[in-house]
């Protein structure tokens, strides 16, 4: 069936995560392969770099729920949108249902599940990128942070409501369960939808038994905006990089603690919480924040080898991917989804997840210049062997779209 109108979902109107940064680039590309997108958002500003002529913004101009200064409307909005469902249902009087498809990114920062019941409602079909786990599970992760480990507990169930596993607090987990069964029972989120894009297998695995009978589930690349320019000889570098959001769960300490033990220079692109944590750890780390992407690929030309300590699943680990293509290999924590992207012992490094010794010992693997040189150029190889180009995955989106609306079931 032909497709004239793709409605891209997301929380944010600007790159802010890694399911930001595929929701407009995917928009961008689909715009300019001449379809009709509309992106669909709530938090402003909008990017800068959203200007074609085949993609209409709409921004509602709310606030991030963590960020609203007012915390009862941050509470309410978070649990059910009422200004994003209207606005749903208004744009959605204007397209058609048989030849228009909703690609849901991200939802639970801003525009809460009202917008899907809203879009089931009116006959629309929805496809839903699974960049996290809240489909199923209340904090999104399966990770207990209050004991700083992977979840087990089935979601929802007696045991994990009385187990006070989030970021701030207990109240802050009440919250969050109840927003999980409004989503579930009200939003008829996943239950109302059938279509899904897992964006790893690492990542479907966990999450199929939480997805409704007979969903289809196809696999999407997540896309990489870089140029082949040959490999970087990685062994005339000297920093150990980490690139990502300085929290907990992402396992920045650890690197911390292995760099100040082996006495190499690490360096921390990205911001956060832990960040005081992290330079009271080892006060000769660098911290560079936040950087525009094109930045951060020129600080990762610097890197001897990328380090992803990630002490959470993940989804997919998109700079492990990066790194690669540059010619970098990774150290890559064992229980993380970024773990499929690299082969151990030939284009990276495999240590065991919170293990802060099993790191050293594989950082100082890699202080052998032949062989961090040898896994580099491996790491090259395959990444180039396959790219995950934007035309490579606008293709296999054209694909999961048409698929999506040959069937019956929204």
């Amino acid at each position: 069936m032909e497709i004239t109108t793709i409605i891209i979902v997301n929380d944010f109107a600007h790159v802010q995560g890694g399911a930001g940064q595929v929701a407009l680039t995917s928009a961008l590309a689909l715009a300019k392969s001449n379809y009709k997108v509309i992106l669909f958002t709530a938090v402003p500003p909008v990017d800068s770099n959203l200007l074609d002529e085949n993609l209409e913004v709409i921004c509602l101009d709310q606030h991030e729920i963590l960020k609203d200064p007012n915390r009862l409307n941050a509470a309410v909005q978070g649990l059910w949108n009422i200004k994003a469902a209207r606005s749903m249902s208004s744009l959605l009087e204007r397209q058609n249902p048989n030849t228009t498809v909703i690609h849901l990114h991200s939802w639970t920062k801003a525009l809460s599940s009202s917008i899907v019941r809203t879009a089931i409602k009116n006959n629309f079909r929805i496809v839903c990128t699974m960049h996290d786990y809240f489909l199923a599970c209340p904090n999104g992760g399966f990770y207990d942070y209050k004991d700083e480990s992977i979840c087990h507990l089935t979601p929802l169930s007696t045991k994990c409501l009385l187990k006070n596993c989030d970021v701030r607090s207990y109240p802050q987990k009440l919250w969050r369960v109840t927003r999980q069964m409004i989503q579930q029972r009200i939003g008829l989120l996943p239950r109302g939808i059938k279509n899904f894009i897992a964006i790893s297998e690492f990542s479907r695995k966990i999450l199929d038994e939480y997805l409704p009978h007979g969903a289809h589930v196809y696999p999407v690349d997540n896309p990489i905006d870089i140029t082949d320019v040959g490999p970087i000889s990685v062994a005339k570098n000297h920093e150990y990089v980490f690139v990502g959001r300085l929290s907990k769960e992402k396992g920045g300490h650890l690197l911390a603690e292995a760099s100040l033990e082996l006495g190499v220079q690490a360096t921390f692109i990205g911001d956060g919480y832990t960040r005081e944590e992290i330079l009271h750890i080892n006060p000769n780390i660098y911290i560079t924040g936040w950087l525009p992407r094109q930045n951060v690929i020129t600080s990762l030309q610097r890197a001897r080898t990328l380090v992803f300590p990630s002490m959470w699943y993940e989804t997919q680990g998109l700079v492990v991917a990066e790194a690669s293509a540059l010619g970098i290999p990774a150290i890559v924590a064992n229980t993380s989804a970024a773990k499929d992207a690299i082969i151990d012992g030939k284009t990276g490094l495999l240590f065991k997840s919170g293990n802060t010794d099993d790191l050293l010992e594989k950082m100082k693997m890699l202080l052998d210049d032949k062989y961090v040189e040898k896994l580099g150029l491996n790491a090259y190889t395959k990444y180039w062997s396959s790219p995950m180009t934007i035309e490579k995955h606008v293709q296999q989106l054209e694909l999961c779209y048409k698929q999506v609306l040959s069937n019956d079931a929204t």
